[in-house]
């Protein structure tokens, strides 16, 4: 996958999804389904995990990808950035997603001990659906306007 059209989202685009949740006294149980609720079909799935505390993830926009990053435990944030304005989510429920269309820059820290960090993704891992670099990233979003 070679792109070079950069997907026009804006910081807006970006929300807080509850995942259905089922709780029983034996604890609970969260359903991730390609179904007509969920905004793409997921193609892949990692988690991050063993991270120190002052470390930092993500670092990272997508031409194409949209994905869906799950506190499966402890907490983290999630700074997201449209080229414009910025945005910073806490996440630390399982039953809570954040959704980011493709281009959104993502940055994550302040790991709490024993967090997981799960992400479902609309494409399979290419290196070329990535812009890593933030200034790329800048240039690319540089002609977007808030609606």
């Amino acid at each position: 996958m070679q792109n070079n059209n950069h997907a026009i989202s804006l910081l807006e685009d970006c929300h807080i999804v509850t995942l259905e949740r089922h709780t029983h006294e034996n604890g609970s149980l969260s359903v991730v389904e390609n179904n007509d609720k969920f905004p793409f079909k997921v193609k892949r799935v990692f988690y991050l995990y063993d991270i120190p505390g002052d470390s930092e993830r993500g670092g990272h926009s997508h031409y194409e990808s949209q994905e869906f990053i799950i506190a499966a435990s402890g907490c983290f944030d999630v700074t997201l950035t449209d080229g414009h304005s910025s945005k910073t989510f806490t996440l630390n429920r399982p039953y809570h997603a954040l959704y980011i269309p493709a281009g959104i820059w993502r940055h994550i820290d302040n790991f709490s001990s024993g967090s997981v960090c799960l992400v479902l993704t609309s494409l399979e891992y290419s290196e070329a659906d990535y812009v890593r670099d933030f200034s790329k990233f800048l240039s690319l979003t540089a002609n977007k306007l808030p609606r």
